[in-house]
């Protein structure tokens, strides 16, 4: 069975690939502007016999399926995340590892507005939902990432909650993002986002829902606190990148 390929595009997604992984990638496309960036790049390749152009943009365009291409296109060997091990878990603890855990996210351009921001910030373990109404990192995510998906370690869990209960169980403070307030689920403490300041010692994993519908019941209940961003109520709800950067700010950025 052929491994499953991804199209990487722009030159910080490249950059980032090359320096991670440089033996996955398996082909090169490139404009002339770019063609003068990417001599070490390219030398690599050559070295390695695998294959590099440099081509017209509406050839570059049509290998992208995209014309946000950023000059520079590679299809690389695609990562299939996979759940950690009880042992890693422990070892982010003992490190002291945020971690983001997202619950279904569907929308690629969420994921990768998501990971840019939490990877910009030092987050380096990212948990997504192996659920068919998740979004996987595909070629949309990647693109939108700027390279903040090669910087995250990138797992997938089919029991969301139990995840969080093993987190919990590791000394993490398990945080939902709650879009609404309403009543906590009983053990289950609730802050506004500037109540997560007096949070103990604890190392983060910060949790996300699903864009419409916010985070399973069962998931809302495994956390061991939850925030809310307080807003004006003029509008219902911030797109859930957009609160996850105000999020992984308070929770992780300001901690550093």
């Amino acid at each position: 069975m052929k491994p499953p390929e991804l199209v990487l595009c722009g030159l910080p997604a490249l950059k980032a690939r090359f320096e991670r992984e440089a033996g996955s990638i398996l082909r090169l496309y490139f404009d002339y502007p770019t063609a003068r960036k990417i001599g070490v790049i390219t030398k690599v390749l050559a070295q390695a016999r695998k294959i590099y152009r440099c081509v017209e943009p509406a050839e570059l365009e049509k290998i992208a399926g995209t014309k946000h291409h950023g000059g520079i296109v590679a299809v690389v060997r695609a990562a299939v995340p996979q759940a950690p091990a009880p042992a890693a878990v422990a070892a982010w603890a003992k490190r002291r590892a945020s971690v983001l855990v997202l619950d279904r996210i569907g929308n690629s351009h969420n994921l990768g507005a998501i990971a840019r921001t939490a990877a910009f910030l030092g987050v380096t373990q990212l948990v997504l939902a192996d659920d068919p109404a998740a979004s996987r990192p595909n070629d949309a995510a990647y693109r939108v990432s700027e390279g903040g998906l090669e910087q995250l370690e990138v797992h997938a869990v089919k029991d969301v909650a139990a995840f969080l209960g093993a987190l919990a169980a590791a000394g993490y403070e398990v945080i939902g993002a709650a879009t609404r307030l309403r009543a906590a689920p009983s053990g289950t403490a609730r802050d506004g986002v500037l109540g997560a300041a007096k949070l103990s010692a604890k190392p983060v994993a910060l949790v996300l829902g699903n864009e419409e519908h916010g985070l399973a019941p069962a998931v809302e209940q495994a956390c061991t606190r939850l925030v809310t961003i307080p807003g004006s109520g003029r509008v219902e709800s911030l797109n859930v990148s957009v609160a996850a950067a105000i999020l992984l700010w308070e929770l992780v950025g300001t901690k550093k």
